[in-house]
């Protein structure tokens, strides 16, 4: 049981390393198309990532804070869906990111 909790501490812990990644992630999608949250628990899930609602909603509650995202009620029958779109400003942020992510990876990568 305590190597269990163990590594729960330490996957928790290597979240935080990919947060900002992820952020990243989700803002690259968000400029394509509008999407919605579980498409993005399942997106994020083909790349290794488990992120449970409680996770990913307050992520994408706080870029949209921030300005990056803008979300809108979408109606499909009975059902509401809340997508996700980049703002010009997450676009531009994201531009900016774009560049520094390739210069930051590039060195990472370059070592190996």
């Amino acid at each position: 049981m305590q190597k269990r909790n163990e590594s729960q501490a330490r996957d928790r812990s290597d979240q935080d390393l990919y947060a900002g990644l992820i952020r990243l992630h989700i803002l690259h999608h968000a400029a394509k198309a509008p999407v919605f949250g579980l498409w993005f628990i399942e997106e994020l899930g083909q790349h290794g990532y488990k992120l449970s609602p409680g996770t990913l909603y307050p992520l994408l509650h706080g870029l949209e804070r921030k300005g990056y995202l803008r979300s809108t009620n979408d109606r499909s029958g009975k059902s509401v869906r809340r997508m996700y779109q980049a703002t010009p400003t997450g676009r531009k942020a994201l531009a900016s990111a774009r560049q520094k992510v390739s210069e930051l990876f590039g060195e990472l990568l370059e070592e190996e």
